[in-house]
């Protein structure tokens, strides 16, 4: 596989596809949240798949859930914007799944291709919401099923909280309120989907354990762009300062995300 290709938004496709293949060799080390929502996700799967099906991993980072998928009997398609997931996909998953680097806004595949689609945690990183969840609809057949998770507005309320005690500049990426997400589906032709909101809080002994977590999964991309110098080591121990006040009477430190599931009966 060759180098990150350009896509279109060319520079902010390149930088997230770059900030993910940064984290591939360790992804999976700092992926317990992303295990745990996509197996929540799963659970969705119609229980009589029908084996032999096609299915769409978008956005299937290295492969976890392309592998869970191929155990259920579905051919699987996994798809990445970047080519280092799709190569730890490639050694995890080995000739038992076919894989595209694709961009979720402009998928390079036919119309009514798939019985299924799955995506994870990853159209979060789409600038309209929308524009996947169309591409979406169009590559899977009428009557087939579209699954995806992603983040809502209040994902790492703490994380946000104890920046603003820091500095006043934006450190953490906003996400969509759960009417923005409603309005993309129906932007997109999907107004019936059956969606659940759910916080999901994952703990921690420091901030610095969660900052590493975070940069271990790639999700250090902020949209809205960042200041430069922002993370030095003073910030950093201010900010350690500033997430004791959520500490726990255990001792652990919580970073809350808010979770959409998302399940839609393709018409």
């Amino acid at each position: 596989m060759s180098d990150d290709a350009a896509l279109p938004n060319a520079g902010e496709k390149q930088a997230i596809a770059a900030a993910f293949g940064r984290a591939a060799k360790h992804y999976d080390k700092a992926a317990e949240f992303q295990r745990l929502v996509g197996h929540r996700l799963l659970c969705q799967l119609p229980a009589a798949s029908v084996a032999g099906s096609q299915i769409l991993d978008l956005g299937c980072g290295t492969g976890y859930f392309s592998d869970q998928l191929t155990q259920r009997g579905l051919r699987v398609c996994a798809a990445d914007l970047s080519v280092s997931m799709l190569e730890q996909a490639q050694r995890r998953c080995g000739n038992r799944v076919q894989y595209l680097q694709a961009d979720a806004e402009q998928l390079p595949l036919e119309v009514n291709q798939f019985d299924m689609a799955f995506s994870s945690l990853a159209l979060q990183w789409c600038r309209d919401l929308s524009v996947p969840l169309r591409e979406l609809k169009r590559v899977v057949k009428p009557g087939g099923r579209i699954l995806f998770s992603t983040l809502a507005d209040g994902s790492l309320a703490e994380l946000k909280a104890a920046w603003q005690q820091v500095d006043q500049y934006q450190h953490v990426n906003q996400f969509l309120s759960p009417n923005e997400i409603k309005l993309a589906l129906a932007q997109a032709g999907l107004p019936q989907a059956d969606l659940e909101f759910s916080p999901v809080t994952m703990y921690y002994p420091s901030a610095m354990d969660l900052m590493k977590d975070l940069k271990g999964i790639g999700a250090t991309h902020l949209q809205q762009g960042r200041q430069a110098g922002l993370a030095g080591r003073a910030r950093l121990k201010a900010l350690e300062g500033a997430y004791e006040a959520f500490r726990t009477p255990t001792g652990q430190l919580p970073a809350t995300y808010q979770v959409c599931f998302g399940v839609i009966l393709n018409d």
